[in-house]
């Protein structure tokens, strides 16, 4: 079982509770890389806009995603989800496809609908049939990265005679993160991994959905490997903004929580830390050697 982090990216991430900086993100990189994780993965808005109006800034996950493939040399990199309403498919498979060669292949492509309506609103995105046009979309980029010639007439997107030159040299994964049965059968269909998020302890629903999938799976005939996110708080540090599902436990409390995500079937776990310091990144890593031990 893989185990990732993901990296701060806006808001209240930095070390001081505050904006990250660039710096910030390389360390959190450079840690989980030093330690022996296997993942790193940004989450992607333009912007998150809390229900009492607070507004928390974000850098563009993209851009800061092919800097951190500079600065690292072996740990997987992914968006945990890129949203697919903020760019063109074509594009968006051009730069997968560019950025797995800057890694020397370590791109995985998490996608998703997206679903936080103020963004979209602020930037004169539609908001209706956020499915209809995400099916369309993965489609597109999947038989892209692939190395497919596609002609696509859609509702929403086109394509003619479109593929990539150069295509990718390998076949990229993707990963695609959903609940509901019409996303679980896309997932089944497209993807190559697929995500729930986010847990502390296990719970009734986690395993529900894990049910529900892998019954989804059987029946479309694809194997499509599970990834679930978690949220972990290290003990010996104070978050800024404490997640009440985070899993809080110590070192070896940790390392049995892995095994038991382990003994679910879960083929990588992607941690959300607290706080997003290079100690919250030991302590995991702590956890891992425990659990690989």
């Amino acid at each position: 079982m893989k185990i990732g982090v993901m990296l701060p990216v806006g808001g209240s991430d930095g070390p001081t509770g505050g904006m990250p900086r660039w710096d910030d993100v390389r360390a959190m990189a450079r840690a989980a890389e030093d330690s022996g994780l296997d993942s790193v993965w940004l989450a992607d808005h333009f912007f998150y806009r809390a229900p009492d109006g607070t507004v928390a800034g974000m850098h563009e996950s993209w851009t800061l995603l092919s800097a951190v493939a500079a600065v690292t040399e072996r740990v997987e990199l992914g968006n945990m989800v890129l949203c697919s309403s903020f760019r063109d498919p074509g594009l968006t498979a051009q730069m997968a496809a560019t950025l797995d060669e800057v890694s020397g292949g370590r791109l995985i492509l998490g996608a998703g609908a997206g679903w936080h309506d103020p963004e979209y609103e602020a930037f004169g995105l539609p908001t209706d049939h956020r499915f209809g046009r995400f099916a369309e979309w993965l489609e597109i980029v999947a038989r892209l990265i692939r190395g497919e010639t596609v002609s696509f007439d859609g509702k929403y997107h086109r394509t003619a005679d479109a593929s990539l030159v150069p295509a990718p040299d390998r076949r990229i994964p993707i990963l695609v993160a959903g609940a509901r049965p019409r996303m679980l059968r896309l997932t089944a269909e497209w993807a190559d991994a697929w995500n729930t998020a986010w847990y502390g302890a296990v719970s009734d629903k986690l395993t529900d959905r894990l049910e529900t999938f892998r019954a989804t799976t059987a029946e479309v005939g694809r194997p499509v490997a599970t990834t679930i996110g978690l949220v972990v708080r290290d003990p010996a540090q104070s978050p800024h903004e404490a997640d009440p599902t985070a899993f809080a436990g110590t070192t070896p409390e940790l390392a049995a929580l892995l095994t038991t995500y382990r003994d679910l079937g879960a083929d990588h776990l992607i941690i959300s830390p607290e706080p997003m310091t290079p100690r919250s990144i030991q302590h995991i890593a702590e956890a891992k050697q425990l659990l690989d031990s």
